[in-house]
């Protein structure tokens, strides 16, 4: 177990150490400035051209969310194509079939909205040409819209005053070739010579010890399970995502993978320090975000380790934790610390199932998407910690008596609307699909039976696995207690509308405050301006989140998570 703890310490100190100096890079790429990567410029050149673009044309931020708005429209029906169509494409050895409309609606918007939250199964869900023209194809599309959305909003903060905040498509290019591609490329080579595969054989015919014949699904994927980790996405090749030997065969693969979830979100923060030049503020904000991102893992893991109660009663020793659902060469403590980083990032990938942790681990997993601004997702999470920022600028001005500025620019009505707005509507989506799901689930015994009864566990737990669903789609998460029968007409189509409303009326509203912010006119520091910068604003700014979470969702863990933990 001592030795689990020092796998756990050394890739959190790996990705520290990593992220500063890609934080810095990501700032210079969004700034224009001369980086080492500089050789893609023929090509993103190439791109603009043929595009009829032009990247040096400045936007306001009406124009920003059009273009946004309109390239996420059309990779919306791209992905219901051609996922109804699958069957019939090329790149498909073991002959699986389309997905049907209902689950091809919710896995087009899925992936769309960086969310990957997925009702199918890898290997018999997809074929290999859906897989990398829909499935990679969005995830570097949705992380890149995502780290765009923040580069406008850096930009319009870095600007004393403005009537433009960047041009949309060269944030959404240099996302892919600048940082995403390069990145993915070293982590992909990893992945690989860790065993990972890389080809487009069809199934492998194995025969096994006991004299049977095994049939083991191959295909691409290293190239997606790379970007699956670092942009944020989390979408599994194989059906048990990175639990599976394939997709996560060694403990090193484990490390390089578990980096890769936490790497960009933690760059992306400290790059906005560096992009406004104000890095204390930058190291402000990450510090609040690392502090409660480790308050929560912390916890997983020490309820993962120290095993189920239930099984203490039977006089079962449980010397390496609570191991149900948890692979044996990993361990508990490197799937509770991955099951930490992938709900506080946003990303959603899993090495284990959360659906066997402890009561108590759920609820810590949940709140880190209830929350969603501790990292979360690439570009995203940061900008949910904005919506939190304007919110805690506005109320301790009030408090103290200064007036609510934030960096240089007042913080006034029309941006206070926008941003409790953002606040609410997050609870309210998560639990009117759970009380709406709940509802039918006792109203309507039929149209559940129907679908297959949906929850394997209708107790505590069962309010739980519904509850983890809405809250995993409105985060833009995509893992689940998959104890939930999930692919249904009902939950494709329901939290399809919730992954949409969960992705981009946030975007739309933290754009638009900025951009609002950035037409103000700029004012000078003064001995009335309210810091920003000090451990008291964070402090301040992390009990707001708290409070806004703690009264929004503790009725609905009193009934599920916590109801189940004082069951135990």
């Amino acid at each position: 177990m001592h030795t689990e703890y020092l796998g756990v310490i050394a890739q959190l100190v790996l990705v520290l150490l990593l992220s500063y100096p890609t934080g810095k890079y990501i700032a210079k790429v969004y700034k224009g400035e001369k980086t080492w990567l500089d050789f893609m410029k023929p090509l993103e050149r190439l791109m603009f051209k043929l595009s009829g673009i032009n990247p040096n044309e400045e936007m306001n931020w009406k124009q920003f969310l059009k273009a946004l708005l309109t390239v996420n429209f059309f990779w919306f029906f791209w992905g219901i194509v051609l996922l109804l169509a699958q069957g019939s494409l090329p790149l498909n050895p073991d002959g699986n079939i389309g997905q049907s409309i209902h689950q091809a609606f919710n896995t087009s918007i899925s992936f769309m909205v960086n969310s990957d939250l997925q009702h199918y199964s890898g290997e018999s869900g997809l074929t290999y040409f859906t897989q990398l023209f829909v499935i990679m194809l969005f995830q570097f599309i949705a992380a890149a819209t995502g780290m765009s959305a923040m580069a406008g909003i850096m930009k319009a903060l870095a600007a004393k005053t403005s009537q433009t905040i960047g041009n949309f498509w060269n944030f959404l290019v240099l996302s892919c070739t600048r940082i995403l591609l390069p990145l993915s490329l070293i982590a992909g080579l990893f992945l690989i010579l860790q065993g990972v595969p890389m080809g487009f054989n069809g199934k492998m015919d194995v025969t096994t010890l006991e004299g049977t014949t095994q049939h083991i699904s191959q295909g691409p994927a290293a190239a997606i399970i790379a970007i699956k980790q670092l942009g944020s996405n989390g979408g599994g090749y194989f059906g048990a995502n990175s639990a599976h030997p394939l997709e996560n065969p060694t403990y090193l693969t484990n490390m390089i993978e578990g980096c890769s979830i936490l790497l960009l979100p933690m760059a992306m923060c400290l790059a906005f320090g560096f992009y406004i030049n104000r890095k204390k503020l930058g190291y402000t904000i990450f510090g609040v975000m690392l502090t409660a991102y480790l308050i929560g893992t912390c916890v997983i893991i020490g309820q993962e380790t120290q095993g189920n109660p239930r099984i203490d009663a039977l006089g079962i020793a449980q010397t390496n934790g609570s191991m149900e659902g948890k692979e044996v060469r990993l361990g508990a403590a490197a799937t509770a610390f991955w099951a930490g980083s992938t709900t506080a990032t946003s990303n959603g990938s899993v090495n284990g199932m959360h659906d066997s942790m402890m009561p108590l681990s759920g609820m810590v997993e949940m709140l880190n998407m209830q929350i969603n601004a501790w990292f979360g997702g690439v570009g995203v999470g940061w900008m949910n910690y904005f919506t939190f920022l304007i919110i805690t600028v506005f109320i301790s001005g009030l408090m103290v008596g200064r007036t609510p500025e934030f960096l240089g620019k007042k913080v006034e009505a029309r941006e206070m609307k926008i941003a409790s707005i953002l606040a609410l509507l997050h609870p309210f989506i998560i639990l009117s699909g759970t009380a709406l799901a709940a509802y039918l689930f006792t109203h309507a015994p039929q149209l559940v039976a129907s679908e297959g009864g949906w929850l394997n566990n209708p107790s505590y737990h069962g309010l739980s696995q519904m509850l983890y669903e809405f809250t995993s789609s409105a985060a833009n998460n995509g893992s689940g207690f998959e104890g939930l029968g999930d692919n249904t007409w009902f939950w494709n189509y329901s939290t399809g509308l919730v992954l949409l409303l969960g992705r981009f009326i946030p975007i739309i509203g933290q754009v638009a405050i900025a951009g609002i912010l950035a037409k103000k006119t700029f004012i000078p520091v003064s001995a009335g301006t309210l810091s920003t910068d000090t451990a008291t604003f964070g402090v301040m700014t992390f009990v707001i989140i708290f409070i806004v979470a703690a009264l929004s969702f503790f009725p609905a863990h009193a009934l599920s998570t916590i109801a189940e933990h004082l069951s135990l």
